[in-house]
């Protein structure tokens, strides 16, 4: 995701945000001004609809399948390209059985060849012996979304190492914003339009400036439903690939990190994914958004593939990721407050691997196994508010428990009906009302004693914390710190299986 960012300021925030999802802070504003405005910065309905995917697929596909390369130059024959047996319903009811509610499709990576037949360049399928030229992998694989009901959206590198115009800046953004087009008007929905800023010399020698107002403004005008991601106003990248987000992970953020600067110093330098955090560890505490000119809704989605390649190359069959590696890395991304993007290559044969198949199921499964019984259920709740504590347990999102008056800290106690095991444990804030918590505690009673489970700092949408085994019948989970008054859609305490322990690669 290396890139150049953008040459001219961004677009107005009237035209990139929805209301509520951005806000002006007036210059000499106090801290306790800043964070109120904090506080009620939310997401837009897009990004709502996004982040309660919690689980999208990556579908890396293209020429660097059948030449067994992460990152091509755009030299390839067309005619390289001819899966044996392609079944774009076998890659998305793989992933929606494994739990994934939408998946991507690299319509075009780097090497620039076009997973459909575009009218503007050869350098596409419609040159390719498969199908006999007829065929249309886009449309396959939105077609399958589409019946399946799932989520559909498309990856197209902004850098193209195949096309004459790239370096030509005005000429290549007419062709970027032609192909863009295709894609937005010929494939029914479209749910996130998926941009890295990857960006490397053209055939002459000189650096494309990406025009990315007019592509925003398009995708805007043609799908307005979509989340433009990582390169774009409603999705950042998290600054790793690894599958694993930051502790402390906070959807508010001043404007600057919006534009991603460090983003397109540090990412994707090489053809080589290896994990990398090249952003640092707090974007949006307290410290960070107090000179803020402007706070937005900025989530962070995270990035893995399930294989160490992006690609798929043979010689991986055996280094897939477990299971429990899987749901180490849900439990680390999803409950980090993250929406978690997995990639699951396609092979030559246009088929998803067996060895990876196996994997998803697994890992559904242990998902499954490990929050399918919240222990909290039929507790008796005491403390502040617990009035409306019965939101917190009766699996409705948009239900919620707060505090009164101007608290900022709780107690909320919990009384199982009977003393149980547990080693996990599941908050989620409600989110369309921004997200406030800063820290809290998890407490349990052992005789006469209150002792520390887990603690933590942010929740957001929703926050995961696995922790050795406890028994206990008494529970308390105290908020310490809050950005007004705290808000809590859900709580949960459940037990991870003993295989989700597995030795994790």
């Amino acid at each position: 995701m290396s890139c150049l960012w953008l040459a001219k300021p961004l677009a107005s925030a009237a035209q990139l945000y929805a209301p509520g999802s951005y806000a002006a802070i007036p210059a000499g504003s106090s801290p306790a001004t800043v964070i109120q405005k904090a506080a009620h910065v939310v997401p837009s309905p897009r990004q709502l609809r996004w982040q309660q995917l919690e689980l999208t697929g990556f579908l890396h596909f293209g020429m660097n399948t059948f030449t067994n390369k992460e990152w091509g130059d755009g030299t390839e024959s067309p005619s390289l390209f001819n899966p044996t047996s392609l079944d774009a319903g076998q890659w998305v009811k793989t992933c929606k059985d494994g739990g994934i509610k939408q998946v991507i499709i690299t319509a075009k990576h780097h090497d620039g060849f076009c997973l459909w037949p575009s009218k503007y360049t050869e350098h596409s399928v419609k040159n390719s012996p498969w199908k006999g030229g007829k065929g249309d992998v886009v449309r396959e694989v939105a077609d399958a979304c589409h019946a399946q009901g799932m989520g559909f959206g498309v990856y197209l590198s902004p850098w193209d190492r195949n096309s004459p115009y790239f370096g030509d800046s005005a000429k290549y953004n007419n062709y970027f914003v032609n192909q863009l087009t295709e894609l937005l008007t010929n494939y029914g929905r479209v749910d996130e339009v998926w941009f890295d800023g990857a960006n490397g010399e053209g055939p002459t020698g000189k650096k494309q400036v990406y025009d990315f107002n007019r592509w925003y403004a398009l995708i805007r005008k043609l799908q307005p439903t979509a989340v433009i991601a990582v390169m774009g106003p409603d999705v950042r990248w998290v600054g790793t690939e690894s599958g694993y987000g930051r502790e402390t992970e906070w959807s508010v953020v001043p404007t600057e990190a919006q534009r991603q600067a460090n983003v397109a110093a540090n990412s994707q330098k090489e053809a080589a994914f290896a994990p990398k955090n090249m952003m640092e560890d707090d974007l949006g505490s307290r410290a960070k958004i107090k000179d803020a000119p402007a706070l937005v809704w900025y989530p962070a989605e995270i990035d893995v593939s399930i294989r160490p390649g992006w690609f798929y190359h043979p010689t991986e069959d055996d280094k897939v990721k477990t299971p429990a590696k899987l749901l180490d890395i849900y439990n680390s991304s999803v409950g980090r407050n993250g929406v978690l993007l997995l990639n699951i290559p396609p092979d030559k044969r246009g088929l998803l691997a067996q060895a990876d198949i196996n994997s998803l199921k697994g890992f559904s499964k242990l998902l499954t196994d490990t929050y399918a019984n919240n222990l909290l259920k039929g507790s008796k709740v005491s403390g502040l508010g617990a009035s409306q504590a019965t939101a917190l347990l009766d699996t409705n999102y948009r239900t919620y428990w707060t505090t009164t008056g101007r608290d900022t800290t709780a107690i909320l106690s919990f009384a199982l009906p009977k003393s149980q095991i547990f080693n996990v444990l599941q908050l989620q804030e409600n989110i369309t009302l921004g997200q406030r918590i800063e820290s809290f505690v998890l407490e349990y009673k052992s005789g006469a004693e209150w002792k520390t489970a887990t603690t933590g700092t942010t929740v957001g949408y929703k926050r995961i914390l696995t922790f050795a085994p406890v028994q206990a019948q008494q529970v308390r989970l105290r908020i310490t710190s809050s950005r007004l008054n705290p808000i809590l859609s859900a709580i949960g305490l459940y037990q991870q299986p003993a295989e989700a322990a597995a030795p994790k690669q």
